[in-house]
């Protein structure tokens, strides 16, 4: 038995535990059904980004039904529990793949192979407990950020909701929680996770097996603490931090198309510990596992006709130079608008990222290599946002799990499972309203530059500018029924010339048992 199939069982068993044996017992559902074409490969940015990994391909008819109970925040004791199921068809996509013909590097050649998203995956399944103001969660479930808004930021820098969830156990506060002796001035929220990725398949039909490291099993770790000021008063600020690993798993090291090293990474107790507080003297010689994370700060003010206007940053570090703020001007930096009422501007937001200082383009350690005469100290720049040298992209199923905006490995066909284009400049635009009943729209738009990354930069600057127009409509004669059509175009040489159209038929309703 799997990891995967355990954590399936751990989470039914925990909803089955806790269902009533009598009365009336209600579950929310969902059915839908998605349609997309369009030219190319991959669908437009804004149509791939952002949604849990779910759509990718540029044609694809993808049926989806899934079924919950949520938490009843109000109860004292309360617990939920989820299932999402989809399965579909899309086009194939023609990656490239070494296949060596001998042990010396370099012989062998270079074939393609197409591949495809499953016809059938589970997408969520999960369950929860509550008590007080704690919780536990098992399973898959998708999170999206926890001080950004969703639905129009370009993502978070670390838990963006842009990948498929990592099957994990969390723990934490249900919600911001009055710190005692503060008398309501200041809350806390804080989480902490662990689970196993369940990609190797993926990498086995996707590495190129040339140059790179592949590294299957691998462990995943999450936390975050937010301070937060009373959100009752007029200015109210949010702070605090979250990070991300990858520890443990057993990493294989190609070079030119020969496996040069097989590395197989901790998994003792002593390395939970040190995913969860990362200190030196790990297995890789500095800290074990893959780390990074964010500093944000939020700050809101609501006017007296209760308009609110945000300001916020989220510094993006790999290690302790980026975490010092030695790393310029990188990070999400964003103000965000929102309507004391429905109508035509329900909210707004506009976004600056940048990621290509990296605390410099140099890194040098005189213990990296041994014997060698040169004293000239050290330079720990070069961070190389979501890639690591043992542990590969941060990512699940190619999908990043940070901000999309550092283009996804998915998206590179010519091998290599990293994040290519790591070093940005990028400005994005959301805009959402309501301006009829039943009717909703969303705008999105964004323009990037891209220099490669420090090491493997660009021979020139490529540029990419895409957009999104998505409208939804509620049936008033059909409670539940709503249909979705968008529009996504992408422009210039980063993502290509695309465009394409998604339309969605989705029905939600309420079962009591």
């Amino acid at each position: 038995m799997n990891n995967f199939t355990r954590i399936i069982l751990l989470s039914v068993a925990l909803a089955v535990a806790v269902l009533p044996s009598k009365g009336e017992y209600p579950v929310n559902y969902t059915t839908e059904v998605m349609a997309n074409a369009g030219n190319g490969t991959f669908a437009p940015y804004y149509m791939t980004a952002n949604r849990h990994g779910i759509l990718t391909q540029s044609k694809g008819l993808i049926v989806h039904a899934g079924a919950w109970r949520p938490l009843d925040t109000s109860s004292r004791f309360s617990y939920d529990f989820g299932l999402d199921i989809f399965g579909g068809v899309t086009n194939n996509t023609e990656y490239s793949k070494w296949h060596s013909s001998g042990s010396q590097s370099g012989q062998g050649e270079w074939n393609t192979h197409a591949e495809h998203p499953a016809y059938f995956w589970i997408q969520q399944v999960y369950a929860s407990l509550k008590y007080r103001c704690l919780y536990i969660n098992a399973g898959m479930k998708d999170r999206d950020s926890y001080m950004l808004d969703s639905y129009l930021s370009s993502g978070d820098m670390i838990q963006s909701g842009n990948a498929r969830s990592v099957p994990q156990v969390r723990a934490g506060f249900i919600d911001f929680q009055n710190i005692p002796f503060t008398n309501g001035w200041l809350q806390i929220q804080g989480e902490v996770a662990y689970g196993i990725y369940c990609q190797n398949k993926w990498f086995d039909n996707h590495f190129d097996y040339f140059t790179g490291v592949m590294t299957k099993n691998m462990l995943f770790n999450y936390k975050r603490l937010y301070f937060r000021t009373n959100p009752a008063k007029p200015f109210s600020a949010t702070f605090g931090g979250q990070g991300a690993g990858q520890f443990g798993g057993t990493s294989f090291t190609y070079s030119r198309g020969v496996l040069t090293g097989v590395d197989r990474h901790s998994r003792s107790l002593k390395s939970f510990w040190q995913a969860l507080i990362p200190h030196s003297n790990g297995v890789e010689g500095y800290f074990e596992g893959q780390h990074l994370g964010s500093w944000d700060i939020k700050l809101r003010y609501r006017l007296r006709n209760k308009t609110e206007i945000s300001a916020y940053v989220q510094n993006l570090w790999e290690d302790g130079t980026g975490m010092g703020k030695l790393n310029g001007w990188d990070g999400l930096w964003g103000l965000e608008y929102r309507a004391p009422r429905k109508g035509w501007l329900d909210a707004a937001v506009i976004e600056y990222l940048q990621t290509t200082n990296q605390s410099g383009p140099l890194h040098w350690d005189p213990a990296d290599v041994s014997g060698t005469t040169l004293n000239i100290g050290q330079a720990t720049g070069s961070d190389n946002y979501y890639n690591n040298g043992f542990y590969g992209a941060y990512a699940n199923f190619g999908m990043a799990q940070g901000n999309p905006l550092l283009k996804s490995p998915i998206f590179y066909t010519k091998g290599g499972i990293l994040f290519q284009d790591n070093r940005v400049k990028a400005l994005h635009v959301g805009l959402c309203g309501s301006p009829a009943k039943g009717l909703t729209y969303r705008l999105l738009g964004s323009y990037r530059t891209s220099w490669g990354s420090y090491a493997y930069p660009r021979l020139e600057k490529l540029h990419s500018a895409s957009f999104l127009a998505e409208a939804i409509y509620s049936l008033p004669s059909v409670n539940g029924l709503d249909l979705k059509g968008e529009l996504g175009v992408d422009h210039g040489k980063l993502f290509g010339n695309r465009v394409g159209l998604c339309v969605t038929v989705s029905y939600s309703g309420l079962l009591n048992f």
